[in-house]
């Protein structure tokens, strides 16, 4: 769908505009992406999810992974061995989504630098964006480091 071909009142009207929100909010948060690119080639425990998503907390990817299967986008396997095994897989809706999403990162990729470059030359011109408290970085265990001034 091209954004220039669709009327936009038939994006967000009164019927549709909150389920659409939840859905864009569910599937752009940062977690979310990151799980489902990384279940494109296959199956993983959750420890594996942990270990490639670099810096989310153990709570954060269970409420994810939680989330991701209540919309139908993953499903969870529990299997019957010892010790247990619990496995998640994207379903056909969840890969139904890798195209949008490795197109959005290629374009994050492919414009960081051009955006880095656009803040810092807006930073500079302004005042007040030099005093504002930038975001905080992520530790190595997900939670927020100390703040960081300008």
């Amino acid at each position: 769908m091209s954004l220039a071909r669709t009327d936009a009142d038939d994006i967000c009207d009164r019927s549709n505009c909150a389920p659409i929100r939840e859905i864009l909010d569910r599937v752009g948060d940062k977690w979310s992406l990151y799980v489902i690119a990384i279940l494109e080639a296959r199956s993983l425990r959750f420890s594996e999810i942990k270990r490639r998503v670099n810096g989310i907390s153990q709570r954060m990817l269970t409420l994810t992974l939680r989330n991701l299967e209540r919309d139908g986008l993953l499903t969870r396997t529990v299997g019957t061995a010892t010790p247990l095994r619990v496995d998640y897989a994207l379903t056909t809706l969840g890969r139904s989504l890798l195209q949008p999403i490795g197109e959005l990162l290629s374009w994050a990729l492919s414009n960081r630098r051009k955006i880095e470059k656009s803040r810092a030359t807006y930073d500079r011109s302004r005042p007040e964006a030099q005093t504002r408290t930038r975001p905080r970085p992520v530790t190595g265990r997900g939670a927020p480091a100390g703040r960081v001034e300008p």
